[in-house]
């Protein structure tokens, strides 16, 4: 079930260095929500701290909260495994096991939460395969290594992977930058698909690909080299990209920097 995410006075560390400052947010559920901003305003630091992947970094850290339909997932209680099940994760470059079959790269996840039941996993693999738009190019070939597919079908492996295990929330971190612009427009659309069932949050370098695929943006910037990171604004993406109501947002988007 999709879930709405909400952070709020967020500051995160690298040990002494503060990385990204004071960042307070909502992301609604079913929706898609862009970070964009130039290379080192912290996008991908704010992304990692979604589902507690920034913590297996030595002395990083964080403040504030992170809410996950009003839980803090940063709680004394709460397992950070568990958040990272129910928060999944896709990364910049394809990551299947590449000696693994395909079939097996799809149901890892829920091998390892103990299901073994074969019937119940080819199920998994299926639904999720067809969820990635994938199944109909793999079907024939479930038993072969993943790692024999073309890179846009790596990753679309990938986010079958992600979605085996039934994640409330689905991050990504420059899906399509290392991909070619079919196997790109492949994950744009799936993206579409994906957020009828998915809380999504995105990470992009590419400004065209934010206004294809994202509900509302989250504007990331620098004040100078060495300053923590900072959220500029958010807002519907349309207003972001045509009326924005910082100057440095408009700045960035027209092209004047970054």
């Amino acid at each position: 079930m999709a879930k709405r995410l909400d952070l709020k006075d967020v500051d995160i560390f690298y040990g002494t260095f503060h990385a990204v400052q004071n960042v307070s947010l909502s992301v609604p559920p079913r929706s898609v929500t862009a970070f964009i901003g130039p290379s080192g305003c912290g996008k991908s630091t704010v992304l990692r701290t979604l589902n507690r992947m920034h913590e297996v970094i030595p002395g990083a850290k964080v403040s504030g909260q992170v809410l996950l339909d009003g839980e803090d997932i940063y709680g004394d209680s709460v397992d950070p495994v568990e958040v990272r099940r129910t928060i999944g994760m896709v990364f910049q470059r394809p990551n299947p096991f590449p000696t693994m079959s395909i079939r097996d790269n799809v149901v890892a996840g829920k091998k390892l939460q103990g299901e073994k039941n074969k019937k119940s996993l080819d199920e998994i693999a299926e639904r999720s395969l067809r969820g990635a738009n994938l199944w109909n190019e793999v079907k024939d070939r479930l038993n072969k290594p993943g790692g024999g597919l073309s890179g846009g079908q790596q990753q679309r492996l990938c986010i079958a992977r992600a979605i085996a295990v039934q994640p409330d929330v689905l991050l990504m971190d420059e899906p399509c930058s290392a991909l070619d612009p079919i196997s790109t427009l492949a994950i744009e659309d799936l993206i579409g698909e994906l957020k009828k069932d998915y809380t999504i949050v995105i990470v992009t370098h590419n400004m065209q690909q934010a206004a294809r695929v994202s509900d509302q943006t989250a504007f990331f910037n620098l004040r100078a080299t060495g300053e923590p990171g900072q959220l500029v604004e958010i807002d519907d993406t349309d207003k972001i990209f045509s009326n924005p109501t910082q100057r440095a947002t408009e700045d960035y988007i027209s092209g004047r920097f970054g």
